[in-house]
């Protein structure tokens, strides 16, 4: 479920990227789909040195180091090293899941029921023509505290999805499936733990209750971001950019940390 993204995030693009209906039973909602997530990472080229012009990709063949054109290319599942199970594009297509344009929600469950390592990523959901049916299920889901829970294709892949309503606005939200998470438990380092003194715990929670506030996700900045906008800015200027090793902090023992930082704190 991608899109084309613009760099301003006050402002949605114009086009939807999936229209279909919301269908509850019998109920059908039309929406638009609208990305909401805005990603202002930084894109680099590859440039030759020699000349700075940009550097394109070709398929090569491991075997003969020849370049191949994509008619005479096919999709492989590796099974062992070099060695494929090889698909004709029909093959795919005939499992490929095909989309009715319907987000189909099953039950309506809490949204704090949902442990967030599922969260995948999320869209807003635009109502289109039928502003009553969109209205009234907002304003219920709203009222109730809840959110609706089920499936949806888009393009090549079906999500489970929730449902839920947000600033005046209903919000889609993919989830990752079960087996796409992995169990901490199942990595060896954390069988190497080792309990933490009492003194140590107490240290600790005055640390944390002595930095206790509310979510404001305002108050954190893309310190990267920001830099890399000056050197743009500075480098079209014509202006020398000098590189700042940072100074590295020293390493305490930790009840020396949890007592100087305490001592910060005023606590």
């Amino acid at each position: 479920m991608e899109d084309d993204q613009d760099q301003d995030t006050t402002k949605l693009s114009g086009r939807p990227i999936w229209s279909g209906s919301i269908t509850i039973g019998l109920v059908n909602v039309p929406v638009k789909v609208y990305t909401m997530i805005r990603d202002r990472a930084f894109s680099f080229r590859l440039l030759h040195n020699e000349d700075g012009q940009p550097l394109k990709y070709e398929r090569v063949c491991t075997k003969d180091n020849k370049v191949v054109d994509w008619k005479n290319t096919s999709k492989g599942y590796e099974i062992r090293k070099n060695e494929f199970i090889v698909f004709k594009k029909e093959e795919l297509e005939a499992i490929r899941p095909e989309s009715d344009q319907r987000i189909r929600l099953d039950k309506f469950i809490s949204l704090l029921s949902i442990d967030p390592v599922y969260f995948e990523k999320s869209y807003i959901l635009a109502p289109d023509n039928d502003t009553d049916a969109y209205s009234l299920l907002m304003t219920a889901i709203r009222q109730e505290g809840k959110a609706g829970m089920g499936t949806m294709t888009m393009r090549t892949k079906e999500y489970p999805v929730v449902v839920y309503e947000y600033k005046g606005a209903l919000i889609l939200t993919t989830l990752r499936y079960a087996d796409e998470v992995a169990n901490p438990g199942d990595i060896e380092d954390f069988s190497k733990l080792k309990k933490p003194s009492q003194k140590e715990i107490e240290l600790a929670t005055r640390i944390i209750q002595g930095l206790s506030g509310e979510f404001n996700i305002a108050e954190y900045r893309d310190s990267y971001r920001e830099k890399m906008e000056q050197l743009i800015e500075t480098k079209l200027k014509g202006g020398a950019v000098v590189a700042r090793v940072p100074k590295k902090e020293e390493v305490k023992e930790l009840m020396v940390a949890l007592q100087e930082t305490i001592k910060k704190l005023g606590k």
